[in-house]
């Protein structure tokens, strides 16, 4: 049986965890050194930092950030955000990152994934989909760049076949209509990227509780990304962990 793997997700704006609706109301979370410290030592299998706010402001992720969590954190550490090309995943993997996140710029040139896979190895890569249902198309779920600010005329599940034959080695798999909802996952959108991929697929948005998490690895995904249920202390990563060892899903300890 395949291990499945808990992620706590920091999202990162100015140095600060923040954490809203779809990227919006943001409020303040905490440091996030300190947070990814403490799911560590509850038991995280990774911590993901995306940086919010660094393709909207045209910048790149704050480096010396990634380098201050790399500096407490033992586990793999996924950052996305402002990668633009390969120049940016190579400084994001000296400041400390062992994998790189990319979204808004590997739609706008797919050839960026196969340059950052030749050049690191597609286990470094991982493609972000931020992925809206729409009505009445030829297809059920768009991808959104830019924050999500931004709809395109691309089918995600195509959009993730795509990715993985250009080399990427993951998928962040993130509903926009669910992200900080407390709705739960998208299963229906969980269940159709996993069964279009052999690469891993990471569930994000809108995780409110245990059950949520149990029913995304029920639709096929190999990790599993939240980020408000463990900043406001309502879960931990080891109590998530034991509910889902109780019900028969295999995890790391």
């Amino acid at each position: 049986m395949l291990t499945r793997r808990i992620i706590p997700c920091l999202d990162v704006r100015d140095g600060r965890v923040v954490k809203g609706v779809r990227f919006q109301g943001l409020r303040d979370a905490g440091d996030p050194a300190e947070l990814a410290a403490r799911y560590e030592a509850e038991g995280a299998d990774e911590i993901t930092l995306l940086d919010v706010s660094a393709t909207p402001e045209g910048r790149a992720t704050a480096a010396d950030t990634v380098a201050q969590v790399r500096r407490v954190l033992g586990i793999p550490l996924s950052v996305g955000g402002g990668v633009r090309e390969v120049a940016d995943a190579a400084r994001l993997l000296d400041a400390g990152a062992d994998k790189i996140g990319l979204n808004t710029a590997a739609v706008l040139r797919p050839e960026l994934l196969s340059e950052c896979a030749e050049r690191f190895g597609s286990q470094c890569v991982v493609v972000a989909i931020d992925a809206a249902r729409v009505s009445g198309g030829l297809f059920a779920w768009e991808v959104r760049i830019r924050s999500g600010a931004e709809a395109t005329p691309i089918d995600a599940i195509a959009w993730a076949r795509r990715a993985e034959a250009m080399g990427a080695g993951e998928v962040l798999l993130t509903s926009w209509d669910r992200d900080g909802t407390r709705c739960g996952y998208d299963l229906e959108l969980t269940r159709a990227v996993s069964s279009a991929v052999r690469i891993p697929v990471i569930a994000s948005g809108g995780a409110a509780r245990s059950e949520h998490l149990l029913a995304a690895i029920d639709a096929g995904a190999d990790a599993v990304l939240a980020a408000s249920i463990f900043h406001d202390g309502e879960f931990t990563v080891a109590g998530v962990k034991r509910f889902l060892s109780k019900r028969g899903v295999e995890v790391r300890t």
